[in-house]
C-alpha cells in the first residue's frame, strides 16, 4: 500500500509542478509539487524496504547428540516472515 501511495504522491507532485500553469497569491503551486514528488519518493523508499524485511526468511538448525545410542539428530525450524504465513 504504501509504494502506491509513494507513486500517487510523486504523481500528483509532478502535475502540480509541470502540467498546472495557474498563478495562485497565496500559494506557490511549483513548491507545493517538489515537495509533494520528494515525499512521494520517500514513501515509495518506506515501502520498498518494508517490503524486503516482511519477505525475510530464518533457518536455525541444532544438532544434538543422543548419548545413550550415540546418534546424532539435526533438527531444522524455518521462520518466514511473509504476509501469507500469517493467515
Amino acid at each position: 500500500m504504501s509504494i502506491g501511495t509513494g507513486v500517487v504522491l510523486f504523481v500528483i507532485g509532478a502535475i502540480l509542478t509541470f502540467a498546472v500553469n495557474v498563478e495562485v497569491e497565496w500559494v506557490n503551486l511549483d513548491l507545493v509539487g517538489y515537495i509533494l514528488m520528494g515525499a512521494g519518493v520517500v514513501v515509495f523508499l518506506i515501502g520498498l524496504v518494508l517490503l524486503a524485511r516482511r519477505r525475510r526468511a530464518d533457518t536455525v538448525t541444532h544438532t544434538t547428540v543422543d548419548p545413550t545410542v550415540g546418534e546424532r539428530t539435526t533438527r531444522q525450524s524455518s521462520s518466514s516472515n511473509d504476509a501469507a504465513s500469517d493467515i
